[in-house]
């Protein structure tokens, strides 16, 4: 009885969701015939199963709600879409697709995919779950992985790459490229106007780091690979972090750079290191500079090789009948690095 009640229920559901689509698209039809003007409302389920019929490539809507996917020429209000809104040329208003809004021309609103937004060019904000792609100048992006355009003039936020021509913004993502930029914050920045620098470190531990540098005038990335002289098993290294410049003078400059690195042999063990520096930093050319400074680290290990690194702590407690180490100490870096 129950099983029968409940596929009663979801039937019923259905016939009544299929009559009120119907009862829209009737109505929304006869609406549309005593309207001769190109702005109109399209109500369906696809193209061309909607009150546009199989002109709907050839209208601009005020309002568009389409169960699976809609085709237009133009929106100019809001559209919504279970999967895709494809709209042959300008958009303004709001557009959102559960899966991509595909928009020939201009985007000058706010489009919201699950998956991607592509368009040619826009002014307003694009968010997406993957991607959103812009042949040409483009505004504010969101991306859950992704970002391209041409000229930005807002912000560009990825989870893990934006691309642009010439940035007037800002970009946040872990790889950041532009042809020219205004504020790059991320792991890797590439840009003509910007410094990159390839260095050589070592540290209280004895880890020694090849590292490449990156960044604008305030912000920049870090990004490195090395090893232990100390260690036999935990001595492949790897570092990255996020770097701020204090002070830049002609020779001398003040930095301070948050680093969370690791020691690691690929067999289990871990060293984890997360670490605060505060840097003075001098050219002895145009290209070379010497830095060193003092740092502050937080250290977690279980293997006995990371626990005998430090000798000294400021604080610290193990866990597991003690093979599990956790401390905080003081420690320092030194090293020289070719700005390019």
């Amino acid at each position: 009885m129950e099983l029968e009640s409940y596929n009663y229920n979801i039937t019923s559901a259905i016939i009544k969701a299929a009559a009120l689509m119907l009862m829209l698209f009737t109505a929304n039809s006869i609406y549309a015939q005593k309207n001769d003007n190109d702005h109109r409302n399209n109500i369906g389920l696809i193209y061309p199963l909607s009150s546009n019929y199989t002109s709907a490539p050839r209208d601009t809507n005020n309002f568009s709600l389409n169960l699976l996917a809609g085709v237009s020429a133009g929106e100019r209000g809001f559209s919504l879409a279970g999967l895709s809104n494809v709209i042959h040329g300008d958009a303004t208003g709001v557009q959102i697709a559960g899966f991509s809004n595909h928009i020939g021309k201009n985007a000058n609103g706010v489009m919201v995919a699950g998956f991607i937004n592509t368009y040619t060019q826009g002014k307003g904000t694009a968010v997406a779950g993957f991607a959103n792609i812009a042949r040409n100048n483009t505004g504010t992006q969101v991306a859950g992985f992704l970002n391209t355009g041409g000229d930005v003039s807002g912000l560009q936020l990825a989870g893990f790459m934006n691309v642009a021509k010439k940035l007037k913004g800002t970009q946040v993502s872990f790889i950041n490229i532009a042809d020219s930029a205004g504020t790059q914050i991320g792991i890797i920045n590439i840009a003509k106007n910007n410094d990159k620098s390839i260095g050589v470190s070592i540290d209280e531990n004895e880890t020694t780091m090849l590292s490449f540098r990156s960044g604008g005038k305030l912000f920049y990335g870090i990004i490195g690979i090395g090893g232990n002289l100390k260690n036999t098993k935990e001595k492949y290294a790897y570092e990255a972090g996020l770097g701020v410049n204090i002070l830049r003078e002609k020779a001398f400059s003040l930095k301070t750079e948050l680093i969370t690195s690791g020691l690691e042999s690929f067999k289990g063990d871990e060293y984890f290191k997360s670490s605060s520096y505060l840097m003075p930093a001098f050219k002895i050319t145009r290209s070379i500079e010497i830095f060193g400074g003092p740092s502050f680290n937080y250290v977690e290990t279980d293997n006995v090789e990371g626990r005998n690194l430090v000798k000294k702590y400021v604080t610290s407690w193990t866990r597991n009948n003690g093979s599990d180490l956790y401390g905080l100490y003081f420690g320092y870096t030194a090293g020289i690095q070719f700005h390019f």
